[in-house]
């Protein structure tokens, strides 16, 4: 028995492997992506070739990751600047009551584990790898 909740709308690549307890939705895995165990990924995020996602990750709605990163093992993603439970109202807050606030994972970037990555950021190199001169 397999112990996964992957939605119908998930884009998967090829070779991708995924361990038990993990929730996926309406997000994109490209190809040979690994995601370890107890790892959810929400909707809108992207996440590149040949990635390493380690377990009990959260990566919510907002994040790209590009290709050939590692995101180590209980590593929190944040999309909410000011984060409530309810409106001005007193009713629970839907999506109409807060925006999404983006974070870019670069190519080839490594987040610690333990690491709680805030939102409208960039991690990583900022322009095009080349190797030191010495």
């Amino acid at each position: 028995m397999r112990f996964q909740c992957i939605a119908p709308d998930v884009r998967l690549g090829k070779n991708v492997k995924i361990y038990e307890f993990v929730n996926l939705y309406g997000c994109a895995i490209d190809d040979h992506t690994k995601i370890g165990c107890f790892v959810e990924i929400q909707k809108n995020v992207k996440v590149g070739k040949s990635c390493k996602i380690s377990s009990h990750t959260f990566i919510c709605e907002g994040v790209t990751i590009e290709d050939n990163v590692l995101v180590g093992h209980n590593v929190t993603f944040i999309n909410d600047k000011y984060p409530r439970a309810t409106n001005e109202k007193g009713e629970l807050q839907t999506e109409e009551d807060w925006a999404v606030h983006p974070t870019l994972v670069k190519k080839g970037a490594s987040i610690g584990s333990g690491s709680v990555i805030l939102c409208n950021l960039t991690i990583g190199r900022t322009r095009s790898w080349a190797p030191a001169v010495w």
